[in-house]
């Protein structure tokens, strides 16, 4: 069973700064909430958010006001920060020369074993033409070979010991027999004696394209099959990204791994791994991409997988601050470093539509399908003109192929569905499953979180957060730290025979799996375990409730839903004052690399990303904890500048929200913005 830790602690606590000593201009105005718009968006109570770790009193403050007010690093397995510092292209090279010349004899001893005097005679023959610089060189057909097996052990021998030979299987002069030919391999890397020096001229071979014995492209054998690579991104969703450059690259967007999505309204850096590609062809990228680097090369043996990281850095700026003093906020900051924050799911769980997510996945969860693709295709509040026409002209004539034409690809989900009905008519469970298969979990782990909000918010409003009660669930000691991780992508597609729970609501890689135990009278007398302790299962079909009133919630909600659960480091916190909104007030790795190669990474930004609207690289935008930012001219206002790191599937929304005492909701952060 999946279950999410019910508290969540900085993994890097947060340290106060010197406050500015200039006066605070926005001091005068009240603290209060923002007014009610006219529209309400989803806000957090309707999905289950409304509780606080501490009672102490917030602040108001500007959340996302600026995209760049966002930055986010992922945190590798290792640990390691993945930041962009390098466009350097690796070394592809093989072994020295020496090596190659040290290892030749050793090579030919081996294959006259294998095959041998004559072959190995030719063979020699062959590498001294090439090594003499012989641009015409024909290929050589080894003694005639009965045995598959056999030939299959040569062509492997090839492959290891001659990277620079291509041998494939050919028919004897007789049409009966079967031969090895061996033949210099062209391209950019042919034309190489043994010790990797040579011409790059073709052999004038027909289909010299190298190739194995499994018809397949040769990769060179000395670098890992996975090209790993630093992926940064401004304001651009992590998907919509690797779209940009799997177009450009001519490669699916499958093609690419990573260990987890990043925001979209943000600057991010993440790792990405691709299979058997080039470093050079992404790098040539660069010049081309908007709001898109990439950068710091490496070949490694083995992809990411969904869930591979330790977590996130996250450094957010937080504008026009409001409070009764400087005091109160670095109180609210020791507030949430002594309590942490509860782990809610944030709003963007939930989807930034008028339709949630959560409701597709309820929909889908009663096995409702046509409800649910009603859901997802219906027209929406809040939604573009254009796009609502498309969806009223659908809904009203049933034209599925006006919709399709007029649907942007972006909506990913509305196309598959549309596409899916085109061909099987009135089939709402195949169109579902059209949806690619993580956007398909998505919705139904929407539900699941859903139900998790609710419960969090009734354990913290009964029993407090003064620690473990009895009841609650605690991850067993014994097996602290040896959870699994499922990777969602290795799984099939080909579903359409089982159980709606089963299709709908498998495992994401974002929980560990370990063991769990209802906490006794006798571990609270031996004090075992801490509120840290504490998880909250997310329901399944095999799931282990909490042995208090906790577990009727779960219940509860889904029942009046129609869905039965029982089948289906370091840290830093600023304080800075600026005028010019423009301006932004966190130093991005681009920035960091525009010191250490200016020439470089302004001819890359000429028609590149630039931080909203105007990047200024020139280093000016670097902060000190105590300066105004901006024209003196202007009156200054307050920003807070927080760094923490965060374990994975954590959200650093809830954590602000934590701090503030203010709901993350679009129309509240609307307000503070205006």
């Amino acid at each position: 069973m999946r279950c999410r830790h019910f508290l969540t602690p900085l993994l890097s606590p947060l340290s106060f700064a010197n406050p500015p000593s200039r006066p605070l201009a926005s001091r005068a105005r009240a603290v209060a909430q923002p007014p009610a718009q006219r529209r309400a968006a989803l806000a957090e109570p309707d999905v289950g958010i409304s509780r606080f770790a501490s009672s102490l009193p917030g602040f108001r403050g500007a959340l996302k006001q600026r995209y760049s007010d966002f930055v986010v690093h992922e945190v590798a397995r290792d640990g390691t920060l993945v930041r962009l510092t390098s466009f350097d292209l690796p070394d592809e090279r093989a072994d020295t020369d020496d090596e190659a010349d040290a290892d030749l004899p050793h090579a030919l001893e081996s294959f006259r074993l294998l095959c041998g005097d004559a072959d190995c005679e030719a063979l020699r023959g062959f590498l001294s033409r090439v090594s003499e610089g012989d641009s015409d060189v024909s290929p050589i057909i080894l003694s005639p070979d009965a045995d598959k097996a056999h030939r299959l052990e040569v062509h492997d021998f090839f492959k290891r010991n001659f990277i620079f030979l291509v041998t494939d299987t050919v028919e004897h002069s007789d049409g009966v027999q079967r031969c090895i030919r061996v033949r210099l391999r062209s391209g950019p890397r042919g034309r190489r004696n043994r010790t990797g020096t040579g011409s790059s001229e073709p052999s004038g071979w027909r289909d010299d394209r190298p190739f194995d014995s499994r018809g397949s492209v040769t990769w060179p054998y000395h670098l890992g099959k996975f090209l790993r690579f630093h992926l940064y991104k401004e304001n651009k969703d992590t998907q919509e990204a690797l779209r940009v450059i799997g177009k450009m690259l001519g490669l699916q967007p499958r093609s690419f791994r990573i260990a987890g999505t990043k925001d979209k309204r943000a600057i991010t850096t993440q790792q990405v791994t691709l299979f058997k590609v080039h470093a050079s062809r992404l790098a040539a990228l660069n010049n081309k991409l908007t709001g898109i680097k990439v950068g710091d090369f490496n070949y490694v043996k083995e992809g990411l997988v969904l869930g591979q990281l330790m977590g996130n850095r996250f450094t957010i700026t937080l504008r026009s601050v409001i409070a009764e003093s400087e005091d109160m906020i670095k109180v609210a900051v020791d507030g949430l470093i002594k309590s942490g924050f509860i782990n809610y799911y944030g709003l963007q769980r939930f989807g930034s539509a008028s339709v949630p997510t959560h409701l597709v996945g309820a929909a889908l969860l009663r096995g409702e399908w046509r409800s649910a693709v009603s859901l997802i295709l219906d027209p929406r509040e809040g939604e573009c003109d254009d796009m609502n026409g498309v969806r009223e002209h659908y809904k009203e004539h049933g034209d599925i192929d006006v919709a399709i034409r007029n649907f942007p690809r972006r909506l990913i989900a509305e196309r598959a569905i549309l596409q899916r009905l085109k061909k099987y008519p009135g089939n709402y469970l195949q169109a579902l499953m059209a949806i690619p298969r993580t956007l398909r979990l998505m919705y139904v782990h929407s539900y699941q979180s859903y139900l998790w909000n609710h419960a969090a918010s009734m354990r913290a409003g009964i029993y407090g957060l003064s620690g473990v009660i009895e009841g609650d669930l605690v991850y067993k000691k014994e097996c602290l730290g040896e959870g699994t991780v499922t990777d969602a992508s290795e799984n099939n597609d080909d579903h359409t025979n089982t159980s709606e729970m089963a299709i709908f609501a498998e495992t994401l890689p974002e929980e560990t799996i370990q063991s769990v135990k209802i906490a006794d009278s006798e571990d609270l007398l031996k004090a075992v375990y801490t509120l840290e302790d504490v998880v909250l299962p997310l329901p399944g079909s095999e799931t282990l409730f909490p042995g208090n009133e906790v577990a009727g919630i779960y219940h509860e909600i889904a029942n009046k839903d129609g869905i039965s659960l029982t089948e289906s480091t370091h840290g830093v916190k600023d304080l800075m004052t600026y005028t010019d909104d423009k301006i932004h007030l966190v130093e991005t790795d681009l920035d960091v690399l525009s010191k250490a190669k200016p020439s470089e990474v302004n001819e890359l930004l000429s028609t590149g990303a630039s931080h909203d609207d105007s990047l200024d690289t020139s280093g000016a935008t670097i902060l000190a904890e105590t300066e105004s930012i901006g024209s003196s001219d202007l009156l200054p206002e307050l920003a807070v500048k927080l760094s923490f790191t965060l374990p994975t599937s954590s959200y650093a929304t809830m954590a602000i929200r934590e701090l503030t005492k203010t709901s993350t909701s679009v129309d509240c952060q609307k307000a503070l913005n205006s």
